[in-house]
């Protein structure tokens, strides 16, 4: 499309607030990682901060220099004067549709995808695993907009039902109790071709993390020597991340039961074919029937160039 994005939605829910965004101030080159819930956010975190700060020099834990924007736990109070006050290049994260997001043309947007069967066996070991603080913090904390965040169902077959035929929000119709995967995803699909938009695929960057690497670096302007490749390659694998999970999960891995060795479990695909049957996984197709451009609906479950 040669459109450019227009926020047509409001986003606001136990988790999110789309109207954060309206308080940024941007500067020319900042970076949004902008993704799905459970699609690879903390991974591109991390390539993205180790290109920026050689020899892993970051300043703070990655999790706490590049804040979620749009989580409305974050105090504005404290969020926009720590990030005024940093002074390296900046990149920020946001799980924003693209309809939801206030989009700037001086920005760099990296948006990462997977297939919404990886995400949700992803989801289903997160979801499960929050402590009881952090319901406390997503229910109780002061400026929740609709329902609390509900329990996580002691059945994954119940919460893959609902997930596939129930949304959220009033437009959607997946995604629940969350917010819709599927239509995030065509959001930024129907945008793929904008220059300040990197399209990459979960799946893609697993077969080739050192050709993703090369391509975020060259999409934001770092240049890379084959060594500092390797370096790169080697920090952002996943045993390396999950032994340094301080560093990289949100809040240090506090939100879940067994702190980072839960947030960064398995990184696998293709979990849910030994768990859904043909009637369950129908529910799904009928999802993407709805939400998805077969287009995009090819490219979300098998990646590739876009």
């Amino acid at each position: 499309m040669s459109l450019l994005p227009e926020r047509t939605r409001t986003y606001r829910n136990h988790h999110l607030d789309s109207t954060r965004w309206d308080a940024f101030t941007p500067r020319p080159g900042d970076i949004v990682i902008a993704t799905s819930y459970k699609a690879g956010t903390t991974w591109t975190q991390a390539i993205v901060a180790n290109l920026l700060f050689p020899d892993q020099s970051f300043p703070a834990p990655v999790w706490q220099i590049s804040p979620w924007l749009d989580m409305r736990l974050h105090q504005p109070d404290e969020l926009f004067p720590m990030l005024e006050a940093q002074t390296h290049r900046r990149f920020l994260k946001s799980h924003l549709p693209l309809n939801g997001l206030r989009y700037l043309p001086e920005l760099k947007y990296i948006f990462v995808s997977r297939d919404g069967r990886d995400v949700f066996m992803s989801l289903w070991n997160h979801y499960t695993n929050y402590t009881d603080e952090a319901f406390e913090r997503f229910n109780d904390s002061p400026g929740r907009i609709g329902a609390e965040l509900p329990r996580a169902p002691a059945d994954i077959h119940e919460l893959w039902e609902s997930w596939c035929t129930r949304g959220w929000f009033d437009w959607e119709t997946e995604g629940w109790p969350f917010w819709s995967h599927l239509s995030l995803t065509q959001s930024w699909w129907e945008h793929r071709a904008l220059p300040n938009i990197l399209t990459l695929h979960y799946a893609d960057m697993k077969a080739d993390t050192a050709g993703t690497i090369r391509r975020v670096a060259d999409f934001i302007g770092i240049d890379l020597t084959p060594a500092r490749l390797e370096s790169v390659v080697a920090a952002v694998s996943f045993n390396a991340m999950r032994n340094s999970g301080e560093t990289y999960a949100p809040r240090g891995g506090a939100t879940w039961k067994g702190g980072t060795k839960t947030f960064m479990n398995k990184g696998t695909n293709g979990r849910w074919r030994d768990v859904f049957s043909p009637t369950e996984l129908a529910l799904y197709d009928a999802a993407c029937d709805r939400t998805l451009s077969p287009d995009c609906r090819a490219w979300l479950e098998n990646g590739g160039a876009v």
